[in-house]
């Protein structure tokens, strides 16, 4: 069972890098360009992945970056709808009509 564990973390840290490795932006890949990257880290199995985390990867790039590509995170959210009593304009509408100036 031990093994069975430790050959899940493995292939795990493994796709994990592979994954990061397709995701990372090229100009950001250090040393290598990114294809050369890619086969290191695909042929390499452990020892690849371990040159990518180490050699490879961008600085500064977090767990959260390397889940959620930069593009996908670049799109504006709309904001989130406001209730009747958050709106100023509704507030001031309703001011007016509470007084008669409506």
């Amino acid at each position: 069972m031990p093994y069975a564990l430790i050959a899940a973390v493995l292939v795990a840290g493994w796709l994990f890098c592979l994954l990061d490795v397709l995701t990372s932006d090229e100009r950001e890949v250090r040393l290598l360009p990114k294809s050369v990257w890619l086969l290191v880290a695909l042929l390499g199995f452990v020892v690849g992945a371990l040159l990518w985390m180490v050699a490879g990867r961008p600085r500064g790039r977090s767990l959260e970056a390397a889940l959620w590509p930069p593009g996908s995170r670049s799109v504006p959210h709309p904001d989130a709808p406001k209730g009747p009593d958050d709106d100023p304009a509704f507030l001031r509408s309703l001011d007016r009509r509470i007084r008669g100036d409506d």
